[in-house]
């Protein structure tokens, strides 16, 4: 198989991990809505995908959710709150300085918002290494549509085989696949890294 030429990180559930359950519970308090109808109005939400779409600024969707939930706290409480639901996963944040050591440029591409990834260039150091970040809000589309992939491809210069893409979601990977680009859907670090050896692009293991 050809060696790719850079290598496509998705974030979420990838390099790091999130749960909007534990925004939710801090936010309950502040709420007149129960936890359930903030799960509904929050997480994976049509009011997040606006949001995370670029179709609503940080600013509105939180007018938009102090209003549905009867949230009383303030904007900076909701932004700190909203943000403070990753934790980094060791294994995966290494990989991309691991990659860049054997030459090969690493993106970030990733469905996601302005409140998120602030919180993550203030807290995690390793999002500031990758050669480029294509955001969702950023771009107002979102994976899994073409159209977001061909930035991609036209900013970095490369297609098809020439990329390598993780991503933890089917759909994301099929549409990779679909462009001819070289992919690994991520199951677990353990998988991908034998993935990334079986390509050649970490060492082998030894045996015990």
């Amino acid at each position: 198989m050809r060696l790719p030429q850079a290598v496509i990180f998705d974030l979420g559930k990838v390099l790091v991990d999130f749960d909007y359950g534990i925004a939710i519970q801090k936010f309950a308090s502040r709420c007149s809505l129960p936890e359930g109808g903030l799960h509904k109005l929050i997480n994976q939400s049509a009011l997040l995908f606006q949001y995370e779409t670029g179709l609503l600024t940080t600013e509105q969707f939180f007018s938009r959710i102090t209003s549905a939930a009867g949230y009383g706290g303030s904007f900076d409480e909701f932004s700190v709150v909203f943000g403070d639901i990753f934790t980094p996963v060791p294994e995966m944040v290494q990989l991309p300085a691991e990659l860049r050591a054997k030459g090969l440029p690493t993106y970030l591409f990733s469905n996601t918002n302005d409140l998120a990834i602030r919180h993550i260039r203030a807290r995690f150091p390793f999002i500031h290494n990758f050669e480029g970040c294509f955001l969702s809000y950023e771009h107002k589309l979102m994976k899994p549509d073409v159209r977001f992939y061909r930035i991609v491809e036209g900013q970095t210069g490369r297609t098809g085989a020439e990329l390598l893409y993780l991503d933890d979601r089917p759909e994301n990977v099929a549409a990779g696949d679909a462009l001819g680009w070289q992919t690994i859907l991520h199951r677990s670090p353990e998988e991908t890294r034998a993935a990334l050896r079986r390509l050649g692009l970490l060492p082998q293991v030894d045996e015990p």
